[in-house]
């Protein structure tokens, strides 16, 4: 684990370095700017509105980073040669797996956290004081913070094995089909196939599950999150991850380099 985090810090600095990050998270500090000016207009309503956009940009643009950057952590090293040389060294290939995941999930987080400092700071602005009530938002930037590690384990498991441009359609995919998953649960009443039913029942219970993640709504009316889903995301999201990247480590691990 020690070379894992190795990989890990290496992976975090290159992450920081990349002027991406920085225009991104500016455009998402933007973005709760113009969230602070329609809040204006909308009036009795502004810090819902800004919550709701705040929260908004802060997932859209970690889901941009995840994906893409999460992406490119395998065949950005196979590209400059780069892998060769790490893996000639004592480092096997799970944990080089492992070291990607956890640095980039690293930077995420730390990114994540600034844009949700921006949040707190246009609240601030609008009614000069914070609640208590504002710690649902904190909870609502956690459970970001978790879909997007479920994003970049996804993101590594389609770079291990196809093409950036294949590895970036079937993880977005995937993020699209995981926002429905309690709809095909309950597919059952809306068609009369038993079969079909049947079917998309079980597949729901194999994609990742990003609705169970969403609180925006809560956290922009101010409302309590339950402890036991807080624990219930977390769990999920960790056993997810393990799963997600076991498969990328032995798929990797067999992948021909030469």
């Amino acid at each position: 684990m020690k070379r894992a985090a190795v990989v890990a810090l290496n992976t975090f600095r290159e992450a920081v370095r990349d002027r991406v990050l920085y225009n991104l998270v500016f455009f998402a500090l933007l973005m709760i700017a113009a969230a602070i000016l329609v809040g204006q207009i909308s009036i009795g309503i502004e810090e819902t509105v800004i919550v709701t956009l705040g929260l908004s940009a802060v997932s859209v643009i970690g889901l941009l980073i995840a994906i893409f950057i999460g992406v490119g952590l395998v065949s950005k090293e196979m590209d400059k040669r780069t892998l060769y040389a790490l893996l000639a060294k004592p480092v096997r290939r799970w944990e080089f797996i492992v070291g990607k995941f956890g640095g980039l999930v690293l930077t995420l987080a730390i990114n994540t956290a600034a844009m949700a400092a921006g949040v707190f700071v246009a609240l601030y602005y609008v009614r000069h004081s914070l609640q208590r009530s504002d710690l649902t938002i904190l909870i609502a930037v956690y459970f970001i913070v978790l879909k997007l590690a479920l994003v970049v384990a996804l993101a590594l498991l389609f770079s291990s094995f196809t093409t950036p441009l294949l590895a970036i359609l079937y993880t977005a995919g995937l993020y699209i089909a995981g926002q429905f998953v309690e709809e095909m649960r309950t597919f059952q009443s809306l068609t009369g196939s038993h079969a079909l039913a049947s079917f998309t029942k079980w597949l729901s219970y194999l994609l990742p599950n990003f609705e169970n993640f969403n609180v925006m709504a809560i956290a922009a009316h101010g409302r309590s999150v339950p402890a036991s889903l807080i624990l219930q995301n977390t769990l999920y999201a960790v056993l997810y991850c393990g799963i997600v990247l076991s498969a990328t480590a032995v798929i990797f691990s067999r992948r021909n380099l030469k």
